[in-house]
């Protein structure tokens, strides 16, 4: 027998064998075998203020995702994508003290290569009720003059209003086949804190949706060693209660040193914390006060916090209002960097940077209209229960976590 059928028939038997233990290891999924799976949570901020007053059903609602969406090592979803949804349902405020309603839904959202898939979800947002306010009243009214009650039934409560930067979780509605090569690889490395940074809104919001203070301050701190480090300082926390706020009021006067702040809105959220440290020699007219958000955010298992701070100097009547305010310090950054140095006495400082805003602000308004300047840069502020205070000012944000 010739040596070539021989070198043949070997030459076949060895593919063969090669081909079958390729099949029987199992070859990788081809690109288009990538699924997006119904049900994947995409979180999402609003990118407008709407309100029961003014908004009708079928506006269109305009999104933004705030975090990547990763499946099988590529991103699916970019965080800053685009998203869409609509108002579903109004109701205005009505009769019987109840507050108007607007109900969205989540439509679809842009995928990484431009595409877009369709969501679900469904948020409903009430205003708040009177009720229990206008039974008191008609109570009243009843005990001076009882034909004059049932004209209460007629007051209405507040418009239901929906701010910008406001959170919702929107979740894909159909497993979608897509192809790998059309996306980028998922960021194996990613600062938490910068990602934070470029989404933030550089100003807060009240409750009816205007602008008003900046945000100035960034801790990354546990929840504890956050409130420590303020009470520590000699940093009180402002009464919330309305029964509370009262009775101070009324028991200690111009001695009264928890003096309540208004609430503002950062990710359609008051505030978490309403921190006030007063002048001894002028409690009610003169106080350094802090606001801070937490941002859902974290670091190495650390919270990412945000805070808006201004100096009441003085108190003032807006008119348009009628009612007092306090009077700020139109010098915004002077109270950031007291902040640091207050708390630097606590030991519980590991680092301080300034970092820029996304948004500059380097002239703006409060709330109430009153004007303050920034250089426009955040102090990021790290704390630590057990640390020694490493007090550094580095200029770029790029060596933050």
């Amino acid at each position: 027998m010739s040596r070539e059928p021989r070198f043949t028939t070997l030459l076949v038997a060895l593919l063969f064998l090669v081909a079958h233990g390729l099949s029987g290891q199992g070859l990788s999924p081809s690109p288009a075998d990538l699924v997006i799976e119904g049900g994947t949570p995409v979180n999402l901020q609003l990118t407008q203020t709407i309100s029961s007053a003014h908004a009708h059903k079928n506006d269109l609602l305009d999104f933004v995702v705030v975090e990547d969406v990763a499946v099988g090592g590529f991103t699916v979803i970019s965080a800053g994508a685009r998203a869409e949804g609509s108002v579903i349902e109004v109701k205005g405020k009505r009769p019987l003290g109840m507050g108007g309603d607007v109900v969205i839904n989540l439509d679809w959202v842009e995928l990484s290569f431009g595409e877009r898939i369709q969501l679900v979800a469904r948020r409903e947002f009430k205003g708040r009720s009177h009720t229990i306010r206008m039974g008191m009243v008609m109570a009243i009214a009843g005990a001076i003059y009882l034909p004059a009650a049932p004209v209460f039934l007629m007051s209405r409560g507040p418009d239901s209003t929906v701010l910008k930067g406001t959170e919702v979780t929107a979740y894909t509605k159909n497993d979608v086949s897509v192809q790998a090569e059309d996306l980028p690889a998922a960021r194996e490395s990613v600062s938490e804190l910068s990602e934070m940074i470029k989404l933030l809104p550089p100003r807060v919001l009240n409750g009816e949706g205007r602008e008003g203070d900046m945000l100035n301050l960034i801790f990354m701190a546990k929840e504890d060693d956050l409130q420590e480090a303020f009470a520590r300082a000699g940093w009180l926390k402002a009464d919330k209660s309305k029964l509370q706020i009262i009775w101070r009021l009324l028991s200690q006067r111009m001695h009264y040193t928890k003096l309540p702040m208004d609430k503002l809105y950062v990710f359609g959220r008051a505030q978490d914390y309403s921190y006030v440290l007063p002048d001894p020699n002028s409690i009610v007219a003169r106080r350094h006060h802090l606001r801070i958000w937490k941002t859902g955010r974290a670091v190495d298992g650390v919270p990412l916090w945000v805070g808006a701070a201004t100096h009441d100097v003085s108190i003032v009547l807006v008119k348009h209002k009628f009612r007092p305010y306090h009077r700020i310090d139109p010098n915004v950054d002077a109270e950031r960097d007291f902040i640091a140095g207050n708390l630097t006495e606590t030991r519980q400082f590991t680092r301080e940077e300034y970092v820029r805003c996304a948004e500059p602000v380097f002239t703006a308004q409060t709330a109430t209209g009153q004007t303050y300047h920034s250089d426009s840069r955040m102090l990021f502020l790290e704390l630590s229960g057990r640390a020694a205070p490493m007090v550094g000012m580095v200029g770029a944000a790029g060596n933050l976590p």
